[in-house]
């Protein structure tokens, strides 16, 4: 179901709510339109977790980037509140095209996971990644279980690659120094992560 409020007083004070009950951290603003997003599920919120910690471990900790979870992300120049999207985890290398402007970063992110929920509009993002410059964004699919992996090529996010759960195919960043695949699992498939450098190995 969709609402549209045509009341300026009362969209205030429901953003001014969401922000003092930290409802607005998965909140994004496309084009000048905001989009209220419920606050993920305890599977979605795992992952992120799970998912910042390996990249810390294997990115951040290192000195090879910063990792961050939610962040606002909006192109370069104007207004960034007027257009910005918040992916689940994102990753910029050292010596990054995105610059961090302190509420936000602008430009071109290296690596950004986002992982799906009932409804929401993840395939719609990538052309905004696209045009931000991103280089690499990884889809974790909770509705058909896949994880895809894509690519910068000839200016857009193109598909490099998807791994199933009956298709274990192993998807190797060219950004992050991990590999990805999906396994079998009950009562889900599983994410296998791969540093193939130190051989660790986790499974979410």
């Amino acid at each position: 179901m969709t609402m549209l409020i045509d009341d300026p007083r009362l969209e205030e004070e429901l953003k001014e709510q969401r922000k003092a009950w930290g409802a607005d951290h998965h909140d994004e603003v496309w084009e000048g339109v905001y989009f209220m997003a419920p606050l993920p599920n305890n599977e979605h919120q795992h992952m992120v977790s799970r998912l910042t910690f390996i990249l810390e471990l294997t990115v951040g900790i290192p000195g090879l980037g910063e990792v961050s979870p939610g962040v606002n992300l909006a192109g370069p120049g104007g207004d960034w509140r007027h257009d910005y999207r918040a992916p689940d985890v994102v990753v910029f290398l050292r010596g990054t095209a995105a610059v961090n402007r302190d509420t936000h970063w602008s430009g071109a992110a290296d690596f950004v996971i986002e992982i799906t929920s009932p409804g929401d509009r993840t395939y719609e993002k990538i052309p905004f990644y696209s045009r931000l410059g991103v280089r690499e964004l990884l889809v974790v699919n909770r509705q058909s279980w896949t994880i895809e992996l894509y690519r910068r090529r000839e200016g857009s996010l193109q598909k490099a690659g998807e791994s199933r759960p009956e298709r274990s195919d192993v998807l190797t960043s060219e950004t992050v120094p991990l590999r990805f695949r999906l396994l079998p699992g009950d009562p889900r498939p599983k994410i296998e992560i791969t540093h193939p450098a130190s051989r660790q190995e986790w499974v979410l």
